[in-house]
Order: structure tokens, then sequence, then C-alpha cells
């Protein structure tokens, strides 16, 4: 039982990656909703266990798309080898980042995030030699297993991508869970809720911001680079604003420091404006009003609602009566 509390999170977002294709007749929606799934993880540990507002997530997406775009079809390297350089580069861009942000907080440390951003994206533009400019880097493969067309899986099909990916996103769950539950993770607490007296502790709050930075750009990064797998591009508007604060909006309603949480808000985005988009062609607007009404009513995002109802209906089961009796 001990066991089974300790990883409900890890079960549950087992429980979810089963889930999706019962409920999903696409493929690539299940997928993508993985792949930003894994993005919010890498932005909630940085807002939700460090305290740090970054809207600078997109770079470390953006690089870690064109890292396996550049390496796959330019270098002609395997799959493999190039998702993990993908991750490395996302990692040292995180850390020359967040050497620079960290120096400032609140309000000028977002508006220096907001600046990298906007100096990534405006670089990647103008490199269309290497990164192939508004018409992105096309032809990037997808990876596929053979094992899993023996379990009736067709090959290069969505689902067999989605699997892959649903394995992958499990194995960086379960290591940002050991990472946020350990020491590490506590003193990240610490420094979010009281910097000044982690200072006074003794602890490095930098280091361990940094350290945080460089997690958060190397999860953002394979996230970006099984992102232009599935496409089968690494596009220009992966590095863009955009996609900074749609990875800050998917964080922020599923819920701040609660992994589990990132994968609800990812899923609610994209599920919700696949949906919207079928009923009227300004969908982004409906988006729009229902992102306003979470941020106005849910500020725990859904885990907090969730949380919230199952507080109710354990108070229904045992009324105060018969805790006294």
């Amino acid at each position: 039982m001990k066991a089974l509390q300790r990883h409900r999170f890890l079960l549950l977002a087992a429980f979810a990656t089963v889930l999706l294709p019962m409920v999903l007749r696409s493929g690539s929606l299940g997928t993508e909703v993985l792949i930003y799934g894994l993005a919010a993880l890498g932005c909630n540990l940085l807002l939700g266990y460090t305290g740090l507002l970054s809207f600078g997530q997109g770079i470390f997406f953006g690089l870690g798309s064109y890292a396996v775009g550049i390496l796959t079809t330019r270098a002609g390297l395997p799959v493999v080898p190039s998702v993990l350089l993908a991750i490395v580069t996302g990692a040292v861009a995180a850390t020359l980042v967040g050497a620079f942000a960290i120096r400032q907080r609140g309000a000028y440390f977002v508006m220096l995030t907001l600046a990298f951003a906007q100096m990534f994206y405006f670089l990647a533009y103008s490199l269309p030699s290497l990164t192939g400019g508004d018409n992105g880097l096309l032809n990037v493969p997808t990876p596929s297993l053979g094992l899993l067309a023996r379990l009736g899986i067709a090959p290069q099909s969505p689902w067999q991508f989605y699997t892959i990916t649903a394995v992958v996103f499990l194995a960086v769950f379960w290591l940002l869970e050991r990472v946020t539950t350990s020491v590490f993770g506590r003193t990240l607490l610490a420094i979010r809720d009281n910097e000044a007296r982690a200072l006074a502790i003794g602890y490095d709050t930098r280091h361990f911001k940094l350290a945080a930075f460089a997690i958060s750009g190397a999860v953002t990064a394979l996230a970006g680079a099984f992102h232009a797998m599935m496409t089968g591009i690494a596009p220009l508007s992966d590095i863009g604003y955009h996609t900074s604060e749609m990875i800050l909006v998917m964080t922020v309603i599923g819920g701040t420091g609660n992994l589990f949480a990132s994968l609800l808000g990812a899923a609610f985005y994209l599920l919700m404006s696949d949906w919207l988009s079928t009923l009227w062609p300004r969908w982004l607007l409906l988006l729009g009003l229902a992102l306003i009404a979470v941020s106005l009513f849910l500020h725990q995002g859904l885990w907090g609602l969730g949380e919230k109802l199952a507080g109710l209906a354990r108070g229904r089961r045992n009324p105060a009566g018969e805790h006294r009796a």
C-alpha cells in the first residue's frame, strides 16, 4: 500500500496513457497530448516547484525540434542519437539562458526570458540555410519499432509512434517524480516559498535554480524533438512566443506543483481546442472564454478542482455527526 501511495501519480499517468487510445480516434492527437504533457512537465518544474515564471520554454522546445531535424536530415545521424543530442542541446541552452535570467526577479525575470525567446526566434528566422526559415526543416524521420508490428500495431502508424511516446513520457515522469521528491526537489520548494530563508540556511539558491533550468530545458527539448518527428517537420513556430505561451497556459490550467496536473492541462487545452474547432471557425474566441473561466474560478487548476470535489465527496460520506459518534 505504501508503494502504491508513493507512486500514485505515476500510476495515474500510466492509466491516462492507456485511456487516451480508448477515447480518441486520432493517434496523432493522443501523441500531441503526451508531447505537450512532457513540455508542461518541464515548465512545472520551474513554475510549480521553483517559482520561476518563464516565457522562454519555446526556446528549448524549438531547439529540440531543430536539433533532431538537422541531425537526422543534414548530418544523417540515426534517430536515437539525434534525440539524445537534442536533449543535451536543450539542457545547455537552458543553462545559458538561466545563468542570465536568474540574476533578476519578478517582472524583470519574466521580461528577460521573453526577450531571450524573441531573440532565439529571430535568430532561427535569420538562418534559413540552417533552420529552413519560414518553411522549417522538412522530412524529419519518425522512429518505428518492428516489435510493435508483431503486437498488431501497423508500422509507421500514428498509434505506433504514440506507443513510443507513451513509454518515453512515463520514463520522464518517473524520473521527474524522483527529482521532485528528493532533497533537491524539497529544496526547490523551499526556494519557491521563501528564498530569503533558504539563503539564510546556507543554500546556494542560484545553483539550484540553474539546475532546475537545465532539467526543464532538457525535458522540453525532448518534447520538441518528438513533436518534429511526429509531424515530420521542425517549423519556425516551434520556437516562437506562442509556443512558450501555450506551454505556460497548459501548466497553469492543470495546476502547478503537481506533475500529473501537467498532463491534465495539456489534455484539456488540446482536446478542448480540437473540439471547439469543429463548432465554429472562430473557435479561438471560445477557447479564450474557457481559459478566462479557468483563470477566474480555478486558481489551483484542474487538479485543485479535483481535490476539492474529492474533499466534498469524503465530507458527504463522513458527516460531522458520524465523526462525533
